[in-house]
């Protein structure tokens, strides 16, 4: 089978330290392009991995009609334009998270993707996690009986990425820790239960503790190359929501920030038959009963690599046509319930889910 001839269009720090090492290591994919905006970033990415043709225009890599495949490893701001061309000019695309600022703006990927019949996945990684995916089987197998609530905690003391830049700009992010690092914990609850119907959420965003960016303290920031204090800082660092659907509640709390010295970083599931808190990006631990006793374990398992594992069934899905759990489809409820969260703080409302 001929390789997947890919395109990186942006080559900031996702696309370094995930997608490019990924598409490297894989043996049926072939880098042919590093597009980027900044010339720079591209030319040091041809130079760096000794592959492919820098470029400025991810057009320039739609027109190539060799090749197959692109990721997009952007700016928030850009996922929809790029991804709705790519696939209009005939591409598979793996677009990175969140799919996008907006529900509506996810909807209208999911709708190019449904007119051209192409591959849509996006970067919701913790579905190829080992740790996940294992709990997965635990509930599939109905070991947790029924799951009836979740926990979610996304929580650090000072953590706010870059202020001022595109991180804290509503504009080019969307929003701010909800769909930066909500994304991921909300979409392992939903592959994890079964992606069940969203009906009802109520929740509220706080932008607090980063916007007097001059005054802001901290001991150390991620993304800290992209800091302007001359910049924009109006997206959310605190964010709290309850969620009602067809399968579990659930229940968040979420900050980049707060003042509180502690880092929480987990999901509780809770079963009629047994609870599992998994610690995120780590192990988990199964809590149940068992002759009129108490108990808990962990279990053993070998953990892979989980962008390895996305790029590789990416690849693969798109010499075969198989539908991943990271097909728009499928992420694109979490989308929705972000929206949602938001959509109920603004208006200071429950928010209902149409049909």
């Amino acid at each position: 089978m001929s390789k997947v001839i890919i395109g990186i269009i942006g080559c900031g720090t996702i696309a370094n330290s995930c997608h490019i090492p990924s598409y490297l290591r894989c043996e049926d994919a072939e880098i042919r392009y590093f597009c980027d905006i900044i010339p720079e970033r591209a030319e040091a990415a041809v130079a760096r991995y000794g592959c492919g043709i820098a470029v400025t225009d991810y057009h320039d890599v739609l027109a190539d009609p060799e090749v197959t495949a692109i990721s997009v490893c952007t700016p928030n701001k850009m996922h929809t334009v790029i991804s709705i061309d790519a696939l209009h000019a005939g591409k598979h695309v793996l677009c990175e998270k969140p799919a996008a600022r907006t529900y509506a703006e996810a909807k209208a990927m999911q709708d190019a993707q449904h007119e051209t019949g192409l591959t849509l996945n996006i970067g919701v990684v913790n579905r190829f996690n080992t740790a996940v995916n294992e709990i997965k089987k635990l509930i599939d197998a109905g070991e947790l009986g029924e799951i009836y609530h979740v926990y979610v905690s996304f929580r650090d003391h000072r953590s706010i990425p870059g202020l001022g830049g595109a991180f804290t700009t509503k504009e080019i992010a969307g929003g701010g820790v909800l769909i930066d690092w909500g994304v991921h914990y909300l979409d392992i609850v939903m592959y994890c239960t079964g992606d069940p119907k969203p009906l009802t959420v109520s929740g509220k965003a706080f932008s607090r503790l980063g916007v007097d960016m001059e005054n802001y303290v901290y001991e150390g920031m991620w993304a800290e190359n992209t800091k302007d204090l001359n910049g924009t800082y109006d997206v959310d660092d605190c964010v709290t929501a309850f969620v009602r659907t067809e399968g579990p509640t659930i229940s968040l709390n979420g900050a980049w920030a707060q003042n509180i010295g502690q880092k929480d970083t987990f999901i509780d599931f809770l079963g009629t038959k047994s609870g599992i808190r998994l610690q995120y990006g780590g192990d988990f631990r199964v809590y149940t009963t068992k002759d009129g006793k108490l108990y808990d374990y962990s279990t053993e398992y070998t953990p892979e690599d989980m962008f390895q594992k996305e790029i590789n069934a990416f690849v693969s899905c798109v010499q075969t046509g198989e539908k991943l759990p990271s097909h728009i489809d499928r992420n694109i409820l979490t989308s929705r319930l972000m929206q949602g969260i938001y959509d109920s703080s603004e208006t200071g409302r429950e928010i209902y889910f149409e049909d």
